[in-house]
């Protein structure tokens, strides 16, 4: 905070003491006044600056609306709970329509992403279950499929070749990937999961594969480069946010 200096007041006589033959003695002045000089203009633009700046920075800090360069990365995120039910009991006919209670997966999904109804065609043909995107960019999205008959996971290489069967937008990817790579992890309870990430030439993929209740589940996080760059830290958090569950 600035502080402004005020110039002090001055004294100024109007006349003069006349020195006495006998004893020499000083005698006060009437006219004597203490003279205020008041401060130059420049002094108070200054003052009015630095109280505009003031009040300024304090309305920047303290709003709650500050603008963000990452405003278009989701922050915030909600659970899907995933049934992998039949394509006879999709829509909950038939089952349980209570997905939380019925759920075998879970994984996050950002705020503002839209669902994709599956329907019962390609739910029966392909497996997939489940499928958000960015209303923003369409090809950036997440989604799950699932394949019955699956009591253990095959070698790494195999389970994606496999994957890569059904999906020829990730033949397609695999095949022009500048990289493919792959790990393995367990979560808590010991359960096996296969990662993988393919950095293809226009996209970016993250798949997360376990298996359990006798099913094999695939889950993806697909991207163009640009939004994979934009939203990297995000597509990584709903990537490993996928877990099955009961």
């Amino acid at each position: 905070m600035a502080t402004i200096f005020s110039p002090s007041a001055v004294l100024s006589s109007s006349s003069n003491a006349t020195p006495s033959s006998s004893k020499p003695s000083i005698s006060p002045s009437t006219s004597r006044s203490h003279v205020g000089i008041p401060p130059p203009k420049t002094a108070f633009t200054t003052l009015a600056t630095t109280l505009t700046a003031t009040a300024l920075a304090t309305t920047i800090l303290t709003s709650s609306t500050l603008p963000s360069i990452a405003a278009d990365s989701p922050s915030n995120y909600f659970i899907y709970y995933g049934t992998a039910a039949s394509a006879a009991n999709y829509g909950g006919y038939g089952g349980n329509s209570d997905k939380k209670a019925s759920a075998e997966y879970i994984y996050d999904v950002p705020d503002g992403w839209k669902e994709r109804l599956v329907s019962k065609v390609e739910k029966g043909t392909n497996g997939t279950d489940s499928e958000f995107y960015n209303p923003k960019k369409k090809t950036e999205k997440e989604y799950l499929t699932y394949l019955a008959g699956f009591r253990q996971l095959a070698p790494k290489d195999v389970v994606l070749n496999n994957l890569a069967l059904s999906d020829v937008n990730l033949q397609d990817l695999i095949a022009s990937a500048d990289s493919v790579t792959s790990n393995e992890r367990k979560d808590e309870n010991g359960q096996v999961y296969y990662e993988y990430e393919i950095d293809g030439v226009g996209a970016h993929s993250l798949i997360s594969v376990t298996c359990a209740k006798n099913k094999l589940y695939a889950h993806f996080v697909n991207a163009p480069t640009p939004e994979w760059n934009r939203d990297q830290d995000a597509l990584r958090h709903i990537h490993q946010s996928f877990k099955t569950v009961g």
